[in-house]
């Protein structure tokens, strides 16, 4: 998959939000057979969620890191 920018709609959800529409894509994959060609849109956010939500958690860890190094000064 060609590495795609993550639209602004994506970019303005929260760590819950985010973690909320994914398991809502997750519920259309689960069950029966499902044809990635017919949800090749759904996949596509899928992979743009997962790696907005990814960017956010490191965002959280550095803030939370840097706040430890000023606490141990």
């Amino acid at each position: 998959m060609k590495s795609k920018i993550i639209s602004a709609d994506i970019k303005s959800k929260s760590i819950k939000e985010t973690k909320e529409e994914i398991n809502q894509i997750l519920e259309k994959f689960e069950g029966d057979w499902v044809d990635l060609e017919k949800h090749s849109d759904d996949y596509v956010r899928l992979s743009l969620l997962n790696k907005h939500v990814d960017e956010l958690l490191k965002k959280k860890f550095k803030k939370i890191n840097s706040l430890k190094k000023n606490v141990k000064k």
